[in-house]
């Protein structure tokens, strides 16, 4: 299963990649093309090093030391150990609705973020199981695709606004059809990789600590505690959304379609087929 979602991810990058140098090409030729994968490179460049502090920054998230918390810290040191990384730093949100993330461009430059909510939540043996899923999103090296990926989505949205200004009378029917659908195929493209990259950290995050129920069982329980406590929405949250375990706001309809998370209940069926063999 791991390896089907590898290639389905490589699959979708190399789609978004496609977009972006076909919108490019036919607003510039090579000239454009050339110019725009420019743009894209130090944007990404940019993302790689310092996304990290930035998702910190924004998620509220305060460092955290061994003799503050000794129990959180021998669980992650204990993951970590099991999935062969170096102990990653150890953040505490204090917020009371319950999740989780990692961010780190590398293994010796992961961080685990947890909030005060998940700490009230759930019980040892699934927090442990949190711990390994986000273990495994750093092992996996999702930082740098979803690093990747966002920057490309990027490209692609700031290229359609620029035609907005800059596109002119020449091909407009082109420009027109650029502006407003391929903002909409990079958002869909950049969501299905997404969620495929959600489904691997469960499966690997299962594996390293040998409890795939204990993680189905977790994510059950946040899911339902984020609809009695969702996060407040505000843009510095919204700029995070997308790495914690769980989608943190309440949303439904048309809002699942646009999700940077697979379906609880899918997720929740791997992991009990992985568990009993089913």
């Amino acid at each position: 299963m791991h390896g089907t979602n590898g290639i389905k991810t490589g699959f979708l990058l190399a789609l978004l990649t496609g977009l972006l140098l076909l919108i490019g090409y036919i607003i510039g030729g090579v000239g454009g093309l050339t110019a725009f994968l420019v743009i894209a490179g130090v944007m990404n460049f940019s993302a790689f090093w310092f996304s990290d502090r930035f998702a910190l920054r924004m998620a509220g998230a305060s460092e955290i030391t061994e003799d503050v918390d000794p129990r959180l810290f021998a669980m992650v040191n204990e993951v970590a150990n099991l999935a062969g990384m170096p102990m990653p730093r150890l953040y505490v949100i204090e917020n009371p609705a319950p999740n989780a993330f990692a961010t780190g461009r590398s293994p010796a430059r992961a961080a685990v973020a947890v909030t005060t909510g998940i700490r009230q939540l759930l019980s040892e043996r699934e927090l442990r199981a949190v711990i390994g899923h986000e273990i495994a999103h750093v092992k996996n090296r999702d930082t740098l695709t979803s690093s990747i990926v966002a920057t490309i989505a990027g490209a692609i949205s700031m290229i359609s606004f620029m035609l907005i200004f800059f596109g002119g009378q020449r091909n407009a029917f082109a420009a027109i059809a650029i502006m407003i659908l391929a903002p909409i195929a990079a958002s869909i493209i950049q969501f299905a990789i997404s969620r495929t990259r959600e489904f691997a950290a469960d499966e690997t995050g299962a594996r390293i600590v040998h409890d795939p129920e204990a993680l189905a069982a977790a994510l059950e329980k946040l899911h339902r505690g984020v609809a009695m406590r969702p996060m407040e929405p505000t843009p510095q949250q919204e700029a995070v959304a997308a790495l914690y375990i769980v989608h943190p706001f309440r949303g439904g309809g048309m809002a699942k379609l646009f999700s940077t998370h697979p379906p609880l209940e899918e997720r929740v069926a791997r992991l009990r087929r992985m568990a009993y063999g089913r």
